[in-house]
């Protein structure tokens, strides 16, 4: 059984609500040149809300860890873009002063693909090696680990002067001068952003639907109880991290590429942002479900950008006041709100030889 509005593996509806999106997300650079650069961080926005419901949704473990595979996943693919065509250590030592690292074409989408897939790798690993090592935490003892380990990671790159330290570095400069570089870049970017959300998304809408979503949901609701039964729950504590931490490194290495500059604890490692951020647009749009961290990426992230440009100064009072209501109001999420009050055209429902 999968989670969302509907439970079939891969539904007509689901199929042509895909369908509609991805024609949207297609169009959309080219309708909306000006906001290309706002897209890109919604679609990465997307990606982390969607990694983080991985654990905090479908299983029921709260992490604020999750930040730490995003952070290695950019560094990760720093270093295989820019040691193999210069100095890695006089380039950070250099800084901001030194400027962005100009390549060619070739040398820059060469170093590009191998950075994400060694970020890919990184992010996984690592979820795995913290995972054997935290997910024998439960409830709140979890989500301290999880906070105490990405603090720990981001001060260890901080004070790394191989890796720019608390400076940062400044990633490999896209080719291409100008605006016309600048709107390139941005367009190239968020086609790469759109394309990673599109394939965790119908990822997750396959491993959902398998016996994973059926053990998860078992954890989630009693994890002593699925043991009992005879469920290898840290298996798959430890399966739904890695995944988390797989897609996360993408992410962390596509947006460092878009940022172009690398702060290890205001970009790569941001747990105050964007590590509370992935979980307060899960809870917006329901945790466990299929949809909830869709909807909730595209309310929090439109609230948001309208908070920066027309209450700068106030967003945080204002961002704060919309987490006491939803909390108040919709304790369940958007998506769970309309499964209590449309039971019939929002709830789950089960069909045979439906899970494989």
């Amino acid at each position: 059984m999968s989670s969302g509005f509907a439970t079939s593996r891969f539904s007509r509806g689901l199929i042509l609500t895909c369908v509609v999106l991805a024609i949207l997300a297609a169009v959309a650079p080219v309708a909306l040149p000006t906001l290309v650069k706002q897209m890109t961080v919604f679609w990465v926005m997307v990606i982390i809300a969607y990694t983080w419901d991985t654990m905090g949704g479908q299983l029921g473990y709260n992490s604020f860890g999750n930040v730490v595979f995003f952070g290695a996943g950019m560094y990760a693919s720093a270093v295989l873009q820019i040691a193999p065509f210069t100095d890695m250590a006089a380039y950070t030592a250099a800084g901001e002063q030194g400027g962005a690292l100009v390549l060619t074409n070739a040398q820059y989408f060469a170093g590009l693909l191998p950075g994400l897939l060694v970020a890919a790798g990184v992010g996984f690993l690592l979820a795995l090696i913290l995972g054997f090592a935290i997910l024998r935490l439960r409830g709140h003892y979890f989500a301290i680990g999880t906070l105490a380990a990405g603090i720990f990671v981001a001060q260890i790159v901080a004070n790394w002067e191989y890796l720019g330290a608390g400076s940062g570095l400044t990633m490999p400069g896209f080719p291409g001068k100008g605006a016309a570089g600048d709107q390139a870049k941005s367009t190239f970017f968020y086609y790469l952003c759109f394309g990673l959300a599109g394939v965790t998304f119908l990822f997750l809408q396959w491993l959902y639907s398998t016996r994973f979503g059926l053990a998860a949901n078992a954890i989630r609701d009693d994890e002593d109880k699925a043991e009992a039964m005879g469920l290898p729950t840290g298996r798959y504590k430890i399966i739904a991290w890695a995944i988390s931490g797989f897609f996360l490194g993408i992410c962390g290495a596509l947006y460092g590429n878009f940022v172009i500059h690398v702060d290890p604890e205001d970009v790569a490692f941001d747990g105050a942002g964007l590590g509370v951020w992935m979980v307060l647009m899960v809870v917006l749009g329901g945790k466990g479900s299929l949809w909830g961290p869709l909807i909730g990426a595209v309310l929090f992230h439109v609230t948001k950008e309208l908070l920066w440009t027309y209450l700068l100064g106030l967003q945080y009072v204002v961002l704060g006041l919309l987490v006491i209501v939803i909390v108040v109001f919709f304790p369940e999420g958007i998506v769970g709100w309309l499964r209590q009050r449309f039971p019939n055209r929002f709830g789950e429902r089960v069909e045979a030889g439906e899970v494989r």
